[in-house]
């Protein structure tokens, strides 16, 4: 009994010795956080409980997989209060989440400096979104809910060989929580500032016991804007977030199963809400306390001051609507039907057949002033059809293989509406685009066991994919008066200025490939290493002014070297795992939104993409989680990135002069991400409380501008969340405060420059805090 208390206590003494060494690692850069659970990772005896993940597409343990990953449990998503994946932002080293300013509907992802720059389909993705198995690849709606959700797994570095194409920067895996087969089920409500409401709820019950199990899940999410409109002084911004979805499981034998998943989200949010970041000399800019007729109050201070100088957000977000309906409307329909067949003849069959289709309807005041000087009527519609097939199979004891194939079809239709009296009175611009793309590949993963420890990988994956782009683009002015959001010129007599129709069809053969290496160490030490090439298509931009503007751009490829560690010590209280990177980024794609002014007069919005020559970018991510004694767990994680263009020289639109960009650094891509977290649980009446505290740092990174432009820095970051949970001694039910960023820290969260237009400013949350209620039976 003395050796076992003396082991106890030499344990924890260990542990808070190598928390205090690994804290003084990570003070001076500031702060991070481990995306483990700290709540979950328990068991009785206080050891860290294993996380058992798919990211290479068969169940394992985490610790055991050789790559750099975060797995976010729902343990940790309850505790960011995470009603969508833009909740994680901050808490997992070197990825980014966050949407456009513009377009708060649409994901933007980056791992590792590598994510997507532009709003329209058009642009593509790097980082791929995978909800259940099935690819999204529409940034629209991909910022998925987070309720009923098992696990995020975040996979960083190109996953070409088991993901495919346009998984350069890495992938988010999302795993709904499947049927129990046994009654049961959860409720949660919530009530928070700006008149927050959450209420959630999952029901999981046996329709053929121990055959045919059911589960329905619902969800509702709401509250006011925290922007106030000078046009009626009143809040905007509102989110109005409804999500259902069912899933039936049918088991006939232990070998087989069959599951289908149905779902419907419903969004009726505000329309975008940003603020103007115009200079005076810029064709948006309103000076700061104008009084202009019909707005009850005047024009606000911009958050910039300067072009050679970041902006900075003010205590109170102010912004202007006036000219544009307040909506922004959204309706998702999926399905997913997912056959697993165990050990067949040829191995364990899957098979996932996957669809989605979307409307988005959208009115955004650009300017963000009391002037109508640019608004945007968008109506965007898409759908997709995929299905994968595949099999897992061993030869012998040391060789195991994964074999399968990828086919996705997928089409939108796209109409924007420009009003752009800004450049001229009544002048307004109709963009059109319609694409078809479709892709197929097939795909092999092998594994051999050298030795009990020794294990070499290799993977490859060919593709072929084809785009055609059907792109549009009409100007219109009316000499009468200001440009008709929902005008015609048929019908409100426009004068017709011309316009630019042009369309492109191309197809692509790509490979991507893996070589690896991993050595168990000891039973829980392994060393790794790897290298990867990925690929994200090449394609066609519609939103044009011009018809050259439509490309083709070519595909990009990254090449990827990493070695790593995991690990566990002190009798599985302490994780620590460490990755250590070199990218290599060859002609990167980059989105370029400029205007163009016709020589014989008329002004229009377009974009192009060119392709870059080269960036190189290299860093390391570590991430621990420490459990010295029952009921506390400490985590923390420090990530530093260095991604920069090595040879680029860029085409400035505006002056037509190329400029190099050798050293700059890209998109979206701060040097440091750091967390630090603890989680307390002791004793207390008839139950036990549960206090958890976090702080994620963000160093400072450039949003949207590829030249650097020092208005577009946004400043570093750092955010406090914590929480209190009160829950009796059976665990039926749980009652919390919780708060996030709890300093009320005002931030700017994106810019989208244009020099000598405006810059569009979106504001990070202010200090949320409220009360929640969680039931389960």
């Amino acid at each position: 009994m003395e050796k076992q208390i003396n082991d106890s206590v030499a344990r924890q003494f260990a542990c808070l010795a190598a928390l205090w060494v690994l804290s003084g690692g990570i003070s001076f850069a500031g702060s991070v956080n481990e995306a483990a659970s700290p709540a979950d990772s328990h068991s009785a005896t206080g050891a860290l409980e294993e996380i058992i993940v798919t990211a290479q597409k068969r169940q394992e343990k985490s610790q055991s997989v050789p790559i750099s990953m975060a797995v976010v449990t729902s343990t940790v998503i309850d505790s960011l209060h995470a009603t969508t994946l833009q909740g994680l932002q901050g808490s997992v080293p070197n990825v980014q989440f966050s949407n456009f300013t513009n377009a708060p509907n649409t994901a933007s992802f980056s791992i590792r400096g590598i994510g997507a720059n532009e709003v329209d389909p058009f642009g593509g993705n790097t980082v791929a979104v995978v909800l259940d198995g099935v690819p999204q690849y529409f940034s629209y709606g991909a910022l998925l809910d987070l309720f009923d959700v098992d696990r995020v797994e975040i996979l960083r570095g190109p996953q070409g060989t088991l993901f495919g194409a346009n998984t350069t920067g890495g992938v988010i895996s999302v795993n709904t929580a499947q049927p129990t087969g046994e009654y049961g089920g959860k409720f949660e409500a919530t009530y928070g500032n700006y008149n927050r409401i959450d209420v959630k709820a999952a029901v999981d019950f046996p329709i053929l016991p121990g055959v045919l199990a059911g589960k329905i899940a619902g969800m509702h999410s709401g509250r006011d804007g925290w922007f106030t409109n000078i046009v009626n002084d009143q809040h905007v911004g509102k989110r109005d977030l409804d999500d259902l979805r069912g899933i039936i499981k049918y088991t006939p034998t232990e070998s087989f199963d069959v599951t289908f998943a149905g779902g419907y989200d419903r969004s009726r949010n505000g329309s975008p809400t940003q603020a103007n970041g115009a200079l005076p000399g810029d064709l948006g800019y309103v000076a700061p306390g104008t009084e202009i007729a019909g707005a009850a109050l005047p024009m606000y201070t911009g958050p910039c001051s300067s072009i050679s100088q970041p902006c900075s957000a003010p205590s109170s977000y102010y912004t202007s609507n006036g000219s544009t309906p307040d909506t922004s409307d959204m309706d998702t329909y999926r399905g997913t039907l997912t056959i697993d067949w165990r050990r067949t003849a040829i191995g364990d069959i899957t098979a996932i057949t996957g669809y989605k289709h979307f409307k988005l309807t959208e009115f955004t005041d650009q300017d963000t002033t009391p002037l109508a000087l640019v608004n945007t009527y968008r109506i965007t519609k898409g759908w997709q059809i995929s299905q994968e097939l595949r099999t897992a199979f061993s030869v012998g004891d040391r060789f195991n293989f994964l074999l399968g194939g990828f086919y996705m079809k997928t089409h939108y239709d796209h109409f924007m509406n420009v009003t752009l009296d800004v450049a001229a009175p009544g002048l307004r611009q109709f963009n059109t685009q319609d694409q078809d793309n479709w892709s197929g590949s097939i795909f092999a993963q092998g594994y051999y066991q050298a030795t009990e420890k020794l294990r070499f990988q290799a993977g490859m994956r060919f593709t072929h994919e084809k785009t055609s782009m059907l792109a549009g683009n009409e100007t219109f002015i009316n000499l009468s008066g200001p440009a008709l959001l929902f005008a015609t010129n048929q019908a409100f007599k426009d004068t017709d200025l011309g316009g630019v129709t042009a369309s492109g069809s191309k197809a692509w053969n790509q490979a991507g490939w893996k070589l690896g290496v991993d050595y168990q160490v000891q039973p829980d030490v392994l060393l790794y290493g790897y290298y990867a090439r990925g690929f994200k298509s090449g394609g066609f931009v519609g939103r044009i002014a011009v018809a050259q503007d439509i490309g083709p751009f070519a595909p990009e490829k990254v090449d990827t070297f990493e070695v790593g560690i995991k690990s566990e010590w002190l009798d599985h209280h302490l994780r620590a795992n460490l990755s250590l990177f070199y990218t290599d980024y060859r002609e990167l794609q980059v989105a370029q939104p400029y205007l163009y002014t016709n020589p014989q007069g008329g002004t229009s919005i377009s974009s192009t993409i060119a392709n870059a020559d080269d960036a190189r970018i290299k860093g390391f991510e570590f991430e621990t989680i420490i459990a010295p004694f029952d009921g506390l767990t400490l985590i923390g994680s420090y990530a530093y990135l260095d991604a920069k263009y090595h040879s680029f020289d860029y085409l400035d639109q505006a002056t037509q002069s190329s400029i190099s960009l050798a050293g700059f650094q890209l998109e979206n891509s701060p040097k440091r991400t750091v967390s630090v977290g603890a989680t307390y649980k002791l004793p207390l009446g008839p139950g036990n409380l549960s206090a958890h505290t976090q702080l994620n740092y963000t160093s400072s990174k450039y949003f949207s501008s590829v030249t650097d432009v020092p208005r577009s820095l946004i400043q570093p970051t750092t955010y406090v969340n914590a929480n209190l949970d009160w829950a009796p001694n059976d665990g039926k039910w749980t009652v919390g405060l919780w708060a996030t960023n709890l300093a009320d820290r005002r931030y700017i969260l994106s810019v989208v420059d244009a020099p000598g237009f405006y810059d569009n400013i979106g504001y990070a949350p202010p200090r949320e805090f409220g009360i929640s209620y969680k039931q389960s039976w």
